[in-house]
């Protein structure tokens, strides 16, 4: 009977393991698929804002703020060729040195079609929205075109890094520059973008330098403000002598869960307890009035989180999809 048992389970094991593994596999495949699906759609969604805004409120005013988008604004003042043309031609060659040193194939592949793509819809919206529109540009006014610019043009871009892509030009140089050199990447961004604009101000003049710096800056906001998201999360720090008392409130009062050690202050030596807890922005009054009821004695400090994952929160299984 015992070796009747042991030969079922060698004749039935492999082939229940390959089972579970044809499973597991088929579930990755499906959840792999699903996460390009929702890659891509990022993509197109972003790159789609991110050409818009850039033929509606830069192209008409000549507000080269940097890049590869820039130069291509700059030669089609000299030459009329189309502006998408002109970016993906001057994209291409810094794709070739990225794929060397930056990431091969994995580069290339998202970094061009995320290029291709912004370039195809560029020259779509430049051809389409004169056509649609009554009154193109949607308006003169140079400040109010920087503005929104650089607020919907930031979206886009967010959107299309959120998907860990980017529309590539002086981004790939400014990393290899980083790479060789060793400078902080923002100094060697503004190094880059701030050459494209400098030379704007010589060919359209300094005030549309200058607006194009605001949209600079601008965009920047507004890509971190997708990538990161509202700071709605606060993470609160209380050193505290009556840990039970404080923790009980958080719990029950406040409905968040803690996490606690003891620790050893740095000039008393004296033994306390640290508790930290994650709370909303709405909850920050309540959380001071309980921690005072508990312990008016408490040291206290509030922080500003971006984002919280886990029980109470986002479910963690909302971020298999990026």
């Amino acid at each position: 009977m015992g070796r009747f048992r042991l030969t079922g389970r060698l004749r039935n094991g492999p082939a229940g393991a390959r089972s579970q593994i044809n499973r597991l596999r088929s579930g990755l495949t499906a959840s792999a698929l699903r996460t390009s699906a929702y890659r891509w759609l990022l993509i197109l969604v972003g790159a789609s804002i991110t050409a818009f805004a850039f033929v509606s409120f830069q192209v008409p005013h000549n507000l080269a703020a940097g890049g590869i988008s820039g130069i291509a604004i700059i030669i089609h003042h000299f030459t009329d060729w189309p502006v998408g043309v002109i970016f993906i031609v001057l994209t291409i060659p810094l794709v070739a040195i990225g794929f060397f040193h930056l990431g091969r194939w994995l580069f290339v592949a998202r970094t061009f079609l995320t290029a291709a793509l912004f370039s195809v819809l560029v020259d779509f919206f430049g051809w389409y929205l004169p056509q649609a529109v009554e009154t193109f540009p949607l308006t003169d006014d140079v400040l109010l075109s920087s503005i929104y610019a650089g607020i919907v043009g930031g979206l886009g871009t967010g959107l299309i890094f959120r998907a860990g892509s980017t529309v590539g030009g002086t981004g790939i140089l400014s990393r290899i520059i980083q790479r060789r050199t060793g400078l902080p990447l923002s100094n060697v961004y503004m190094f880059v973008d701030g050459s494209v604009i400098a030379t704007a101000g010589l060919v359209f003049g300094w005030e549309v330098a200058l607006y194009a710096f605001l949209i600079l800056f601008v965009h920047g906001l507004a890509t971190d403000y997708i990538m990161e998201g509202p700071s709605r999360i606060r993470t609160a720090t209380i050193v505290t002598d009556r840990p039970r008392e404080v923790e009980e409130v958080l719990l029950n009062e406040l409905g968040r869960g803690v996490t606690s050690w003891e620790v050893t202050g740095g000039y008393t030596k004296r033994r306390r307890h640290l508790i930290m807890c994650t709370v909303f922005r709405s909850q920050v009054g309540d959380l001071k009035r309980v921690i005072v009821a508990a312990d008016e004695r408490a040291f206290l400090t509030i922080g500003v989180s971006h984002e919280a994952l886990g029980e109470g929160f986002i479910p963690m299984r909302r971020q298999r999809q990026l």
